[in-house]
């Protein structure tokens, strides 16, 4: 859509506002505000904003940065009437000097993208972004909304809610494929189509911002922490993941002869995510409280293994009828819903280039329940453990080859540092477990 379209598109769906929207190094949608009257100005020459002001952004000395809005992405917000209806554009960054901003996640998944077309590849996904819905006015803030289970039918009031937020995404033209209550009280799935890795972050941002103002609107939260409650499941989001030929017009990760139905590249693309996947774990996995998840007893993985019917293992090739050939795929299960998608697309897919461009072999998969293996096994089978905590995770990020580059020197030293803040103010914490445990025995 070019700026002629927009601008007419704006008057005739009666727009008065406009939300510029971007996100910051964590993944947390930002916006600007503009009345209608200034798009046209907002469209040709940017809007200009603090950078200095943003989480993981620029230092003051160079925090002079201007929003481009990507037309793309237009679309009306159907929650935001009063007043006048206001529409949505995704804003890319650029520095004072008119070159794209390192900072700017979006521009750091933009650069990978590109990479893999530059090798005749398209990187698609599909994620599988899961979410708690908690009473703002329960007696503590982790009241779940109902107490259904996996595939339960939902409660009156959730399916009011999960129907609301699908009816709004609809507007974001985001078409969801199945939303269903998961394993956890209160616990919901919402799936879409798979697509182009960018159009997917951010539709992936869209619904998290959707979820959340939908929520509010019945005196909810939805949160997509990892870990909210202990002892109940976590909140993942696996992501379904392949390469289209650009050449051939086919899915690259198909061969029918193997016996997964994956091709040469597929194993190649399975083989570099293990390689870096402590590494990926720091942007993947990017909490304390992403570690809390990531343990055994419940569905989240925490060996790093392959395998096709196996729901224990890190990487996952789901079944797929035999006639859908464009439905050859993997599927990493460790990402959470706290991750900035940009960022962790854009390393996903950096590592299974990795693979590709060194020509690396996977592990031989394992169909077992891992969970049941004894350590003996585990050590014989060269089975290891994902990373345990956000320290062990940042350690593997620093020392990681590849990674590191698909970041960019600016936005991963920001990274580096807004994250270690993070696990240096948890280290001293003094939590209710703590005092539970030793403050009588010591």
């Amino acid at each position: 859509m070019d700026i002629q379209t927009v601008l007419e598109q704006v008057k005739k769906d009666e727009i008065k506002f406009i939300t510029l929207q971007f996100t910051d190094l964590l993944g947390v949608i930002k916006e600007v505000i503009i009345p209608v009257e200034e798009l046209r100005d907002a469209l040709t020459d940017g809007v200009w904003f603090d950078g200095s002001s943003i989480e993981g952004f620029a230092r003051i000395q160079e925090s002079d940065l201007y929003l481009v809005p990507d037309t793309a992405t237009y679309a009306v917000v159907p929650w935001l009437t009063e007043d006048g209806k206001t529409a949505r554009l995704i804003c890319d960054i650029y520095r004072s000097d008119g070159k794209p901003f390192g900072g700017d996640p979006r521009f750091i998944l933009k650069q990978a993208a590109a990479e893999a077309e530059n090798q005749g590849y398209k990187y698609n996904v599909g994620p599988e972004p899961e979410f708690y819905l908690f009473r703002v006015d329960g007696p503590k803030r982790t009241t779940p909304i109902d107490y259904g289970s996996y595939f339960d039918l939902s409660s009156h009031e959730g399916y009011k809610v999960i129907k609301r937020i699908i009816a709004a995404l609809e507007n974001f033209a985001i078409d969801v494929e199945a939303s269903h209550h998961e394993v956890g009280f209160g616990q919901y799935e919402i799936d879409f189509h798979y697509g182009h890795c960018l159009d997917i972050a951010d539709k992936v941002v869209t619904l998290k911002y959707t979820a959340k103002k939908i929520a509010q609107m019945y005196n909810l939260h939805a949160t997509f922490m990892p870990k909210p409650i202990m002892d109940k499941p976590g909140s993942g989001m696996h992501v379904h993941q392949s390469l289209f030929d650009i050449k051939t017009k086919t899915n690259a990760f198909y061969n029918k002869e193997h016996q997964y139905n994956l091709s040469k590249i597929a194993c190649n693309f399975i083989a570099g995510q293990i390689k870096h996947i402590n590494a990926m774990c720091a942007i993947l996995c990017p909490t304390v409280n992403s570690y809390k998840r990531l343990v055994s007893g419940f569905e989240a993985p925490v060996y790093i293994t392959w395998a096709a019917m196996n729901r224990s293992a890190l990487l996952r090739v789901p079944k797929w009828f035999g006639q859908k050939q464009e439905a050859a795929r993997i599927e990493l299960r460790c990402p959470d819903p706290s991750c900035n998608p940009y960022l962790a697309f854009a390393v996903m897919l950096k590592a299974g280039l990795d693979g590709i461009k060194d020509d690396l072999a996977p592990p031989e998969p394992v169909e077992e329940n891992i969970y049941q293996l004894d350590g003996e096994s585990l050590v014989k089978k060269n089975i290891g453990l994902l990373p345990t905590s956000l320290a062990e995770a940042m350690d593997a990020l620093k020392n990681d080859k590849i990674l590191p580059q698909a970041l960019g020197e600016h936005l991963f030293e920001r990274y580096i540092d807004v994250k270690t803040k993070e696990w240096d103010e948890f280290k001293k914490q003094v939590t209710n477990w703590e005092i539970e445990t030793y403050l009588d025995i010591f």
